[in-house]
């Protein structure tokens, strides 16, 4: 299944200029989702992320990340209309820089939920180039 950027705002709280996630190319409601960002030079970031050498903050790396997972988890039934709030992250490695022009590829696969309380496995790519890999955690409320 294939959502756009309407269906992910119908799932997702976020809005625009903190949606980051551009489409979900395929997903399993409480299982996994993958999906894309475009990097843009023309994001609002980018004025001081760093002026000359424009790079995509780590944070929203693992932000846009911890976006596609939420999709797979508040696309349940029993989860619409709820938040995913983000618990922590382990694990974390930043492999490569991700720059305007970039496309992230983005997946998480959710591994375990106890209670309102989920973890995830999560990789953005570009190119199919590992950028950044982590374990996130996190609470539906």
């Amino acid at each position: 299944m294939e959502l756009n950027t309407v269906q992910i705002m119908d799932i997702l709280p976020h809005r625009p200029p903190f949606l980051l996630v551009d489409r979900i190319t395929d997903y399993e409601p409480g299982v996994w989702a993958r999906g894309y960002k475009c990097v843009a030079l023309d994001e609002p970031f980018f004025a001081g992320h760093f002026p000359g050498r424009p790079i995509l903050p780590g944070v929203l790396i693992l932000e846009a990340l911890a976006q596609t997972g939420a999709v797979a988890a508040l696309s349940l039934p029993e989860n619409r209309g709820k938040l995913a709030f983000f618990g922590g992250v382990k694990r974390c490695r930043f492999r490569r820089q991700v720059v305007p022009g970039d496309v992230l590829e983005l997946s998480c696969t959710l591994v375990e939920q106890r209670g309102g309380v989920g973890f995830g496995k999560a990789e953005a790519r570009v190119a199919g180039k590992l950028a950044c890999q982590a374990e996130l955690t996190f609470a539906v409320g």
